[in-house]
């Protein structure tokens, strides 16, 4: 038998690509199946057969020594890729990948990847050429015309050579490519395969003519390839991340929408818009059988009017517009991120190999009953329960990984037994754990040796008091001792006064509440004499730290003021609280401090009554004095914080702002006004509305008195009178 090959050109996720090539490949029956992909990838090819692989998956690669130079091959259900693989399990055809190996493609680059669409898509730009803003119904309308699925794929390879013939020829990476799979199907022919199928990109089919290339030509184009030692294996994959709005290269825009063109043999119209009633119902929108009715029928006539024999996407989104979104768009975000996109996740079966990093991970969430999804899902914990603590200790250690599976919702929440995660698995995780696997096989282990090395590395107080807070709620006692040695000794040299100022929060979280898990408190004592410690010394430096300051770095002090401030109070330690108020008074006493920090630290000593109302009225007046418009606009920015509440309870501080701002002369008063401005605009509107209001008709009881022109007053006299019905 003379040996054949047969090209099938496919659309990377196309599910038309898709259908039309599962029946030429029953058709043709060929002995040797052979697909785009990395050839080196072969080993774990027949994982792609078993029942519990089920799609979206990635084919992951990635560099031994270096996990973060990776690469991804996505399948959906609906990838002709896949598809053909799936047909040659069943039908006991040998198959294997035939492009560029991993180890070439992750090792380094051959040229420039060609990125534009005509490259990565070309099936859609013709498609788009022709008209059609749906490509997988041109697709399908050349198979209704053509008639024959062998004509198709001809139809499609005589199109590229057209395109192609006006292209620049392949070089770099692309030339390689190609040659590695024009030698695949030579090897192919060598071993004695009758019919060989090939299944490749549209863009790469009139490139794989072995007759029009030597052997001789391909071997020199990939002497000399670069390798690396890699390992592939299976990865799940969402809908999501095949979308082209995730930046995918290859990517479609409705995978979604795909999945159900491919798996809906029959009714798809009618199908989709029954989704979209049971996805609105579940969201407690409106969606009745007759408004599925309505839908169907809008969206026929619309293909009907547009000369198609099917509604596309375009025309079921139209539909669903004018029937479901007649009263916001809400239904149609819905359609369009569940339905039209998805966020649908893959499973792989549990013999794939895997970092064992990945491997404990898998048994710590088969065992804690945590649900690994796409879609967001909100969990609550009780650390009261074994399980639940189990669950927020490894959330903890993900995290410190650097794989945020789980984001804590409510982080304020320290002194209760509740915690509030959001959990959403995205795909890259995978990457990470690699990537974290060399600090250990195991996630404490793992955890443990990326805690050690935060220790060692840290740069600031800060930096090490977070730190420590989130060794405790990961419950790693081996990086404990590191995190407090490290931390002692960054405190004894540490005389930043800002560096000192971030890191008390943590800090105080710690000494007050623990880690309300009932563990051994003696971390905890140390945190609580470690904050006595760096808050002395805080206090001992603030007031001169705001002196001579932009005032960017004035806004930027404020900002660790407020939060020592809150730490101080949440400790409840009276000594520590009377040398903060300390440190805050003679922060407030300097003449020389920014007038930001100033206003605030008068602030926060009337609020804890250190100041009463004559004196804060003194300070006040003092700062209101002041004849440089830029500094009392900033002393009240300190003082009135981000609140009104102090001026709409305060007549008097009401009366003495309105005073001072009334007696500015018309120049100064144009300075000023914008300036007061931006302080006032941070307040609520209901704020800035009462203050108007107490300002309008408080009278005299907010006002300063002032001396009355007679004579103008008296030209209103007549017209009040009239208005209130009062004869003159």
């Amino acid at each position: 038998m003379t040996p054949s090959i047969s090209i099938f050109p496919i659309r990377h996720h196309g599910p038309g690509s898709a259908r039309s090539l599962e029946h030429a490949l029953s058709q043709l029956n060929p002995d040797v199946l052979l697909v785009e992909g990395p050839s080196d990838a072969d080993s774990v090819l027949p994982f792609l057969a078993q029942k519990d692989m089920k799609p979206p998956v990635a084919l992951l690669g990635y560099v031994n020594d270096d996990p973060s130079r990776a690469s991804f091959w996505p399948f959906v259900a609906f990838s002709p890729e896949f598809v053909a693989f799936r047909w040659a399990a069943k039908a006991g055809v040998a198959a294997r990948f035939m492009d560029l190996p991993a180890s070439a493609t992750l090792a380094g680059e051959r040229g420039d990847d060609d990125t534009d669409d005509l490259h990565s898509d070309p099936l859609r730009v013709l498609a788009e050429a022709a008209g059609y803003a749906d490509f997988e119904r041109w697709w399908e309308t050349l198979v209704e015309a053509r008639g024959d699925d062998f004509e198709v794929f001809d139809a499609i390879n005589e199109a590229m050579r057209a395109v192609r013939a006006d292209a620049p020829a392949a070089s770099g990476r692309e030339a390689a490519r190609e040659a590695c799979m024009r030698q695949a199907i030579r090897a192919a022919l060598k071993g004695g395969a009758g019919r060989v199928a090939v299944v490749c990109g549209a863009w790469h089919a009139p490139a794989l003519d072995v007759e029009a290339f030597t052997a001789k030509d391909d071997a020199a184009l990939l002497k000399g390839l670069p390798k690396a030692k890699v390992t592939l294996t299976w990865v799940p994959w969402t809908h999501g991340r095949l979308s082209t709005g995730s930046g995918y290269g290859a990517g479609v825009r409705s995978p979604g929408y795909y999945h159900h063109l491919f798996t809906t043999r029959r009714d798809v119209t009618e199908r989709w818009f029954a989704r979209v009633a049971r996805l609105l119902r579940a969201e407690r929108l409106e969606a009745s059988s007759a408004s599925v009715i309505e839908a169907t029928r809008l969206a026929n006539t619309l293909a009907a009017l547009r000369g198609r024999a099917l509604p596309g996407l375009d025309e079921l989104n139209e539909a669903a517009l004018s029937v479901f979104g007649w009263d916001g768009d809400l239904p149609l975000r819905l359609i369009e991120r569940q339905l039209v996109v998805g966020e649908a996740l893959g499973e792989v079966p549990g013999g794939v190999p895997t970092v064992p990093l990945a491997q404990d991970l898998a048994r710590l969430q088969k065992s804690l009953r945590l649900k690994v999804q796409a879609e967001q899902l909100e969990l609550t914990l009780d650390l009261r329960t074994d399980n639940d603590l189990a669950r927020s200790v490894l959330f903890h250690r993900l995290n410190l990984l650097g794989v945020p599976w789980a984001r804590e919702r409510h982080a304020g929440g320290r002194g209760t037994f509740r915690e509030v995660w959001a959990l959403v698995w995205k795909p890259e995780f995978s990457v990470r754990l690699v990537e974290a696997s060399r600090s250990g096989q195991t996630v404490m282990d793992a955890a443990t040796a990326v805690a050690v090395e935060s220790a060692r590395g840290a740069g600031t107080l800060a930096e090490l008091t977070t730190l420590l807070e989130a060794v405790r709620y990961a419950d790693l006692s081996g990086a404990l001792p590191v995190a407090l040695s490290a931390l002692d000794a960054r405190a004894a040299g540490s005389a930043d006064v800002s560096d000192l100022l971030e890191a008390l929060p943590p800090l105080a979280r710690l000494a007050r509440y623990g880690d309300v898990r009932g563990r051994d408190g003696g971390a905890n004592v140390l945190a609580g004499a470690t904050f006595r410690t760096l808050l002395t010394r805080a206090g001992v430096g603030l007031p001169l730290a705001g002196v001579g300051i932009a005032d960017d770095a004035a806004a930027t002090l404020r900002g660790y003021v407020h939060g020592a401030d809150a730490a101080v109070r949440l400790l409840d330690d009276p000594d520590a609280l009377a040398g903060w108020q300390a440190a805050l008074t003679r922060l407030a006493d300097r003449d020389d401090a920014h007038p930001l920090l100033s206003g605030d630290a008068v602030r926060r000593l009337r609020d804890a009554s250190v100041l009463d109302g004559a004196e804060v009225e003194r300070r006040l007046g003092l700062a209101l004095s002041s004849g440089v418009p830029l500094e009392v606009t900033a002393w009240l920015d300190g003082f009135l914080g981000d609140s009104g509440a102090l001026l709409m309870h305060d007549p008097a501080l009401l009366g003495l702002l309105d005073g001072w701002l009334s007696g500015l002369d018309a120049a100064v008063f144009g300075e000023t006004l914008p300036l007061l401005r931006r302080v006032f605009s941070r307040f609520e509107r209901p704020e800035r509305r009462r203050i108007g209001e107490a300002l309008r008709g408080a009278g005299a009881s907010v006002r300063v008195a002032r001396e009355v022109n007679e004579e103008r007053a008296l030209r209103a006299v007549p017209v009040v009178l009239r208005l209130l019905g009062v004869n003159a």
